[in-house]
């Protein structure tokens, strides 16, 4: 499994399993409807949580979750259930995870991770309940909207990876917060695909006219997927760093200080070269490409493919230039 769907499956479930926790047995199809996951692909995540609990992971100390008859019941493991002991530094990183799961799309703000929270802030002493703040975009109030109501929108997206401003048609399905940043997920019609848009890179955003019956909205015979399927599937996706349009691949060697682009990026293949690693990713473009040999420096050298080998050189020249212009 890659490690951005291991990612964003652990992030679901740290959302289920409390809120089941509190219900007793649930329906799979309201858990299937508040979570926007199809029931086929609920119940495999669900059966993941049975593993869970703490060493030496014995049937004691596991999650215990029941799945019978179109319904799941899910409990805590006994030693789960027992008070931990925290320093302060724990209990305030311990509230600051909290409060951030909150502000997902699909938490209960009413519900058990919410209570703990608040007795947890009790504890550490703070007078105000710690607060988690993502700034907002000026355009996310109208892209969350949109996306509520399955509204068509035209916007103008600047595509940072080819750097350069895009038209699109698109039709939203989620806005959820990752990593510090506001994105809309969303059928793009430009693509014919499932797309994620940083808001703040959406310079305007206007509804577009519906579709209309010879034009039809995406069909399952344009490899589109249905509202629910494209929600799971964006959720799936979150935190994948990769580019979605037009990407091509590149090989790299990094130096030991470089290995981090081994795990922020989904690589193609990586091999041992002595004490470097050749590696192989794929990019949207050159100006995404540059931004990364910048950050790199001489610690990345681009083997191929050969013309773009002077790209990082022509960049930094490119922003000298522009650094003395600015002087």
């Amino acid at each position: 499994m890659p490690v951005s769907d291991a990612g964003s499956r652990l992030r679901q479930l740290l959302l289920l399993v409390p809120w089941l926790a509190g219900r007793g047995e649930v329906p799979l199809e309201d858990v299937a409807a508040r979570f926007h996951i199809p029931e086929h692909e609920l119940v495999p995540l669900l059966e993941r949580a049975a593993c869970c609990g703490l060493p030496p992971y014995t049937p004691d100390v596991l999650v215990d979750l029941v799945l019978s008859e179109g319904t799941v019941r899910v409990e805590p493991g006994r030693q789960l259930d027992r008070p931990r002991r925290l320093s302060a530094a724990e209990g305030f990183a311990l509230s600051g995870a909290a409060r951030a799961l909150l502000a997902l799309p699909g938490a209960d703000p009413d519900g058990p991770l919410a209570s703990a929270a608040a007795k947890l802030d009790a504890v550490l002493g703070a007078r105000t309940p710690l607060v988690v703040e993502v700034d907002e975009p000026p355009l996310l109030a109208a892209a969350r909207a949109a996306a509520v109501r399955r509204e068509r929108l035209a916007i103008v997206y600047y595509a940072a990876t080819r750097d350069e401003l895009t038209e699109r048609v698109v039709d939203p399905i989620a806005v959820y917060t990752f990593e510090g940043h506001w994105y809309l997920d969303a059928w793009c019609h430009r693509a014919r695909g499932l797309r994620h848009f940083r808001v703040d890179r959406i310079r305007s955003l206007d509804p577009a006219p519906p579709a209309t019956a010879a034009e039809g909205s995406p069909s399952a015979a344009e490899g589109s997927p249905t509202v629910a399927g494209a929600v799971a599937s964006a959720m799936a996706q979150v935190g994948d760093p990769l580019p979605a349009d037009d990407a091509s691949v590149v090989t790299l060697s990094l130096s030991p200080r470089a290995r981090w682009v081994c795990d922020t990026y989904r690589t193609s293949s990586v091999q041992e070269d002595g004490d470097r690693l050749v590696v192989r990713l794929a990019v949207g473009g050159p100006a995404w490409l540059e931004r990364l040999l910048l950050r790199l420096g001489p610690e990345a050298i681009l083997l191929d493919p050969p013309e773009l080998a002077d790209l990082a050189g022509r960049a930094a020249a490119r922003v000298r230039r522009l650094y003395g212009d600015a002087r």
